[in-house]
């Protein structure tokens, strides 16, 4: 069954939710990549940072993480997750990573013609790259490519002519001439840090886990890391608050660990007792 526009569109209508959390989900639906390739992410996924989101629904950090919490508690089932690092956008797909949100009975003709198909902002990467090009990407078809499709990808914080600069480089010391412009974009999902010039420095001494420390984490791998905040509302919203900070206090003085590794072990214990869900 193929995943279109139209269908995630009518089971958003059909969700019940706050009218902020309607509009938020709109705006991450128009961030979708139907095909991979498109800004660089794979199909089903859109990549927004949360102050783009929070400016863009003119609402504050802390609300916007409300309205993430209710979508990823209701039926559209929103996770996000992080893969290229601290400051690098966050990952939305609507159903979990490896679900089809839609079922054959809301599902799309195919008839059914997306707008986003062809909108203007999605970046597929078509045709040949000629190596022998003049150096200033900017004088190429390629600059709003690397610009639109970095984005989402490791490289998303390096200028535009560094990453082009690279790619030349690298093809021209393989001796060729001329790639099929999916190299280009293979080449920046696989983007590495230039190698540092400067003396390694010596390594610090790790300081061995404590008992308390290495049970907290046993306690907290039923429950992902990256989902943290969700789990935590999840609970709350099962138990009040106060009975969540009974909880995580409570580990916290078990085990002698701080109150991050308390709260992920309170959450890992839920998800193992089937109280919340991963």
């Amino acid at each position: 069954m193929t995943l279109t526009t139209g269908a995630l569109l009518r089971r958003i209508i059909e969700t019940p939710l706050s009218a902020s959390a309607h509009k938020l989900a709109t705006l991450i639906l128009d961030g979708i990549a139907w095909k991979d390739g498109y800004n660089g992410l794979d199909h089903g996924t859109a990549a927004f940072t949360l102050s783009h989101l929070a400016e863009k629904m003119g609402v504050s950090r802390q609300h916007l993480s409300d309205l993430l919490s209710e979508l990823a508690a209701s039926n559209l089932a929103l996770t996000r997750w992080k893969p290229n690092g601290k400051y690098a956008p966050w990952n939305f797909r609507f159903g979990g990573p490896n679900e089809d949100l839609i079922a054959p009975d809301v599902a799309s003709a195919a008839g059914d013609t997306s707008l986003y198909r062809e909108s203007k902002n999605k970046t597929i990467f078509t045709g040949r790259i000629e190596i022998g090009d003049g150096t200033n990407v900017y004088r190429t078809p390629w600059a709003d490519v690397i610009k639109a499709a970095k984005a989402a990808l490791p490289c998303w914080n390096v200028d535009t002519q560094a990453i082009w600069d690279r790619f030349v480089a690298f093809n021209k010391a393989r001796g060729n001439a001329a790639v099929p412009a999916g190299f280009l974009l293979g080449f920046m999902r696989k983007w590495r840090k230039a190698p540092c010039t400067q003396a390694p420095q010596p390594r610090s001494v790790e300081k061995p886990l404590s008992s308390g420390e290495e049970q907290a984490l046993v306690l907290a791998r039923p429950a992902p890391f990256q989902n943290r905040q969700f789990h935590q509302r999840d609970l709350e919203r099962l138990i009040g608050s106060h009975a969540y900070e009974v909880r995580v206090r409570a580990l916290q003085a078990l085990l002698k660990v701080n109150r991050f590794a308390a709260c992920l072990a309170v959450h890992g214990k839920s998800v193992a007792a089937g109280e919340i869900s991963v």
